[in-house]
């Protein structure tokens, strides 16, 4: 008995100077990663997503395994993830957010990893071949008398760019969520316009530029044009940059991401570019 109650005794003893190794480390085992389980090119159950390869170079490094909570990236997606206490009351349910706006209220955000900017798309060989920056829309459809269709979602800031430049005329509305999560509202667009079942859309550069390279294997050529934030119209903005995120609170694992973000920059960057995201430096 005296030797069984040493053994539990020095194990108590032992137990808070292993953990106090790395205080900051949430969790010792795994890398817990805040995920949706529906939208490509972000993430996806499968880990098809560009935030998914990510985490898995994140994981390695921190030689931890990776585990994800998924919940739809909408309302309430923090308050049920990051800030859910998992259901053993060993922790939260997961402890990263690979990607969430540098400006983000919600969590506490790193150094931004990545900006990019919304996108006009239309389909190459098509009755738009002649437009080559954004703005030569307002002539083709108002001084030339072209009519076109603009599919836009129905909340936006190119709901905003479409007003000043004339073109509300030429919209058609698409639900910007919808009731059903396994539905991507970006992917419906671009592929309506592959189809030409509307000449164009305007949507956020990383799922225009997945989709559009998914096309491209069924030889659909798909052209992107860049929106460019007008600095007289503080309005007009549609350049972001996007970090990750963590509670609030946790600086040392905040610094601790914020040091892999930037040791692996070129690596980050390279998932980025290989689906497709268009990159601003």
């Amino acid at each position: 008995m005296k030797i069984i109650f040493a053994i539990v005794l020095s194990i108590s003893l032992i137990q808070p100077v292993v953990a106090k190794e790395d205080p900051g480390m949430p969790d010792s085992e795994y890398l817990k990663v805040c995920a949706d389980p529906y939208m490509l090119p972000f993430s996806n159950q499968k880990e098809e997503g560009y935030e998914n390869k990510i985490a898995q170079l994140l994981a390695k490094k921190l030689g931890l395994k990776l585990k994800y909570e998924f919940f739809p990236q909408r309302i309430g997606f923090i308050r049920n993830t990051l800030r859910a206490e998992s259901e053993d009351s060993l922790g939260y349910k997961c402890d990263l957010v690979i990607s969430a706006p540098s400006n983000f209220e919600l969590a506490a955000t790193t150094e931004p990893y990545f900006t990019s900017t919304y996108a006009l798309v239309y389909a190459k060989g098509k009755k738009l071949d002649s437009i080559t920056d954004p703005a030569m829309l307002n002539k083709f459809v108002n001084e030339d008398g072209n009519e076109i269709k603009i599919g836009l979602p129905d909340r936006g800031p190119q709901q905003l760019w479409v007003f000043y430049n004339e073109l509300m005329g030429s919209m058609v509305r698409y639900s910007g969520q919808s009731g059903d999560p396994k539905v991507n509202p970006g992917q419906q667009m671009v592929e309506d316009v592959a189809s030409g079942k509307i000449d164009a859309t305007i949507i956020w550069g990383p799922t225009a530029g997945y989709f559009a390279k998914e096309l491209k294997k069924d030889n659909v050529e798909l052209v992107l044009l860049p929106l460019t934030d007008d600095p007289k119209k503080p309005e007009m903005r549609f350049s972001y940059s996007f970090s990750m995120a963590v509670r609030y609170g946790e600086k040392i694992w905040k610094d601790k991401i914020n040091s892999l973000i930037k040791e692996n920059k070129p690596e980050i960057e390279q998932i980025l570019t290989d689906y497709g995201v268009p990159l601003i430096k």
